[in-house]
């Protein structure tokens, strides 16, 4: 028989490893060197299986024993949503990228005008509805332990000491592998890499189990279907109502369980993702499934009367003395636990947080919230402590009821009460007639339901006596918990399920008909339920600069220095550079509430905002509602005058174009002239000296040679000008060759110095840093060095400094380098530097040799390279960087 302290080394030494794995995946997503395996479909698809915990592992064989084929009701719902609903999830997962959404109470919060009331709403339930979930995972692993002890007479077991320091482990494993970060909308690299790993796990112990009691005890396929047939899970019959009940509560769950929807949704890397996983997620449910009834038939054949059937899958093994199989099935079904445990209480502790922690801290800061101190650290601090508090309720869950009931049973008391958030979210994807208060009373009205109908009756008598349940309280007889209005001969959980659920989308519905949406919610109903055709717009913020300080000081408590400060710079080159600050457009200030929204959700972060811009103090009201109808009146003055500001928008970058164009006309007539000039001037030359060459009867030597020279320069000048002009038609027309070699661009460098300055009376002193130039290319390095001599060239022949000088500099990055080519004269003026790369542009004709060819040329080159040339602004004089891929050795 098995020793029980062997196995509490073995699930200790398999606790480690799961550490070792989400350390070991967060320190290279920390470094950003997170491999691709785990930005995968795969990885995204196992992590689904949290879905699969403790009831599907050990639940559904005892279900199977007890009701049949009902078992397999709990994996047909959510194969059915990620087959049939495919298209509704990969919206879900959209509206959760585009609004920064970190939990489904944030969802919920963001979809209904901001409401920090439903998300508190929403928060409330989940816990509640989660927490019997949670005590049966606890339950789970501690009969696990149980059936263990019982076959190791020397062990001293202790029920509460087992799921007490399960529970402290399990709460410091979510504490330090899921509040790392603060921004929830970032993925949790270590978590989900853990959970995949435990995916595994289960699957190949559940199989293991399998293959040994078909083979092993059964005798084979044939042999063990004969004794299904002949065991009592032979004869079985279909309740309809029941298994369609059965189907849609874990087809909702799949979809509202705050664990699922981290997961989906919070997760997703990818939204391709959902398309394998809309196979290979019910692939793996059909493996979880395959021989949940041959071990249950078995196990009800070889097993003594009085084994708990759900623990069938580790009882056969240990009974026959298959003690590694036992352990390898334990640490199946303490996979399928700690996984659902851990990713839960991120996802609550996230919504407790961020809507009800937070919104009461927020009130008691008085100066406000830019200087309401280290945000960050209270988030941080809040969810640690939320975690704990989540699973000190799941362990007091477990105290009360007593863990003697069926793992299906406390099952389907979570999936009815968190299937309640159903009728607000699939009207809010689809509806946009759906109102804050309509969900707020649909929900309330349906949990109200549920709690009398199932959760107090599922934990015992403590709370409903025996009188309460038969005749109703006060002896009212139709409003017995079971009998609800007297519908009587109902499965209780059809009879639960039923009324709260009709009650909460009539009440939905009907509220929501009778009322209005406000200009926010309509806003907001438009971005979720159009989320394909459109991203999300602008709030109709508005703001003075003096207010940028007050956000950044903000947004630094919240986000943290570094991350606030790169925000912020992006968004100022984004407005184009102008001043230390963005300014606070309404663009501005709507992605600053979605970054902020990441780390303290839609709701807080929409009222915090508020607070600076509006002017206002932050209360209780800013944090739980939306602003009054004056202030959606002048949210939509503020659209109007957005759309305004678009319009004018659009007609500057017309205006600008329309300039553009008129440039280049005039540059191509420039061009035409220019060029007619070039060609015509050295052949007038070329003509009258060769004229004077065949018609003088006598000449000096002296000047036939000085004659003769005239004609030689004239010819290689136009020779020069048409070689330009027939390589960038080469070049533009796609038709040139690429010599691809290796070499040193330290070596392409000094050739372009040398041949740049050679016979130049007064070169420039070029300033370079040999050591860091020496970088292996592979590139046609005859058209790179051209155009490097064109750069130095430009920078001999323009640079108007006392003492001119280039400075070449050297860089790399990423898979490429830099090379930079500044000037220290005045530079380009601004009002040319946009058509400094056109074919037809010079900027200074009077200096300029050639016809302006030479930029142009080089841009059409790098391009080919599969690098760049761009113009580096405020460095003083003229800048140009080439950017160059450093590509693979030739040949190798």
């Amino acid at each position: 028989m098995g020793s029980l302290n062997t196995l509490v080394l073995v699930c200790l030494a398999y606790v480690v490893l799961l550490f070792i794995v989400a350390f070991f995946a967060d320190h290279l997503a920390a470094r950003g060197k997170s491999a691709r395996w785990m930005r995968s479909p795969l990885i995204y698809t196992l992590s689904l299986s949290i879905y699969c915990t403790a009831w599907t592992f050990y639940g559904a064989v005892g279900n199977a024993a007890r009701s049949g084929l009902e078992f397999i009701t709990i994996y047909l719902g959510p194969t059915l949503v990620m087959v049939g609903w495919w298209w509704g999830l990969r919206k879900l997962v959209r509206v959760g990228r585009s609004q920064r959404i970190t939990s489904i109470a944030d969802l919920l919060s963001a979809r209904y005008g901001k409401s920090n009331t439903l998300a508190i709403g929403v928060t409330l339930l989940a816990v509640i509805s989660v927490t019997p979930y949670i005590a049966l995972q606890l339950q789970s692993i501690t009969l696990s332990f149980a059936i263990f002890a019982e076959a190791d007479p020397s062990s001293r077991f202790s029920d509460t000491n087992t799921v007490f320091g399960v529970a402290v482990g399990l709460a410091a494993f979510a504490i330090l592998f899921g509040t790392r970060n603060l921004n929830a909308n970032e993925r949790h690299h270590g978590v989900v890499t853990a959970v995949a790993l435990e995916a595994i796990v289960k699957l190949v112990a559940l199989l293991a189990v399998g293959i040994f009691v078909v083979w092993g005890i059964g005798g084979g396929i044939g042999p063990t279907l004969e004794q299904i047939d002949r065991s009592p899970i032979g004869s079985w019959h279909v309740d309809a109502g029941r298994w369609s009940t059965l189907i849609f509560l874990s087809a909702a769950a799949f979809v509202c369980l705050p664990r699922m929807f981290q997961v989906t949704v919070v997760e997703n890397e990818d939204e391709r993702h959902l398309r394998t996983a809309s196979w290979a997620f019910p692939l793996y449910l059909m493996l979880m499934s395959l021989f949940v009834l041959p071990i249950a038939a078995i196990g009800l054949q070889i097993m003594p009367e009085n084994t708990n059937p759900d623990l069938f899958v580790l009882a056969i093994p240990l009974s026959l003395g298959q003690n590694g199989l036992a352990m390898l099935s334990f640490l199946g079904g303490f996979s399928s636990a700690t996984s659902m445990v851990i990713v839960a209480a991120m996802a609550l502790s996230t919504m407790v947080s961020n809507h009800i922690v937070m919104p009461i801290w927020l009130r008691n800061q008085s100066p406000g919230a830019s200087v309401s101190g280290d945000v960050r650290n209270v988030v941080l601090y809040a969810r640690r402590l939320c975690i704990g508090l989540i699973m000190a309720l799941g362990y007091l869950y477990y105290r009360l009821s007593g863990g003697g009931a069926a793992l299906v049973t406390i099952g389907l008391v979570a999936f009815a009460g968190i299937s309640q958030i159903l009728p607000a979210l699939v009207g809010g994807l689809f509806w946009r007639g759906a109102t804050r208060n309509g969900a707020l009373a649909g929900i309330a009205v349906g949990f109200t339901v549920w709690l009398y109908c199932m959760l107090l009756p599922a934990m015992g008598q403590g709370v409903f006596s025996d009188s309460v349940m038969h005749n109703g309280p006060w002896g009212v007889a139709w409003l017995r918990p079971h009998a609800l209005f007297g519908l009587e001969g109902l499965d209780p959980t059809v009879h639960a399920v039923f009324w709260s659920l009709s009650f909460n989308t009539v009440v939905f519905c009907a509220v929501s008909l009778l009322g209005f949406p406000s200009p926010l919610e309509r806003l907001q109903g438009a971005q979720f339920v159009h989320v394909f055709e459109h991203s999300a717009g602008p709030r109709g913020w508005s703001g003075s600069v003096a207010q940028s300080e007050d956000l950044m000081v903000m947004s630094q408590r919240i986000l943290g220095s570094r991350e606030a400060q790169a925000f912020f710079d992006s968004e100022r080159e984004r407005q184009g550079g102008r001043g230390a600050l963005p300014e606070p457009t309404p663009t501005f200030l709507e992605r600053l509430e979605r970054e902020l929204s990441g780390s303290i959700g839609a709701a807080a972060s929409h009222a915090m905002i508020g607070q600076i811009v509006g002017g206002s103090s932050v209360s209780v009201q800013d944090l739980m509602a939306v602003a009054d109808e004056t202030a959606q009146m002048l949210e939509y003055s503020n659209q109007l005058e957005l759309q305004s500001a678009k319009l004018e928008d659009t007609a500057r970058k017309l205006r600008i174009s329309n300039d553009k164009l008129t440039q280049i006309s005039a540059q191509k007539d420039s061009f035409l002239s220019q060029v007619s000039h070039e060609l015509r001037t050295p052949m007038t030359s070329i003509r009258a000296f060769s004229e004077i060459l065949r018609d003088a009867e006598t000449m000096a030597p002296e000047d036939k040679k000085r004659y003769a020279g005239i004609i030689h320069d004239e010819a290689r000048r136009l020779s020069r000008l048409l070689d330009d002009l027939l390589d960038l038609s080469v070049l533009e027309n796609g038709q040139v060759t690429l010599n691809y070699e290796n070499g040193d661009l330290a070596d392409v460098l000094d050739r372009a110095v040398a041949t740049a300055l050679t016979g130049v009376a007064e070169p420039l002193e070029v300033k370079r840093n040999g050591s860091i130039e020496h970088v292996r290319v592979a590139s046609d390095l005859d058209r790179l060095a051209q155009v490097f001599i064109n750069l130095i060239a430009n920078a001999q022949k323009y640079c108007d400094a006392i003492h001119p000088s280039l400075t070449i500099r050297v860089q790399k990055f990423g898979t490429g380098v830099f090379v930079d080519f500044i000037d220290n004269g005045q530079g380009i003026p601004e009002e040319h530097q946009q058509m400094i790369f056109e074919k037809f542009s010079r900027v200074s004709p009077e200096k300029a040799g050639g016809a302006g060819l030479g930029l142009a040329i080089c841009r059409e080159i790098m391009e080919r390279l599969g690098g760049d040339i761009e113009y580096m602004r405020g460095k003083g004089g003229a800048a140009f960087r080439v950017s160059l891929p450093v590509g693979a050795e030739i040949g190798k």
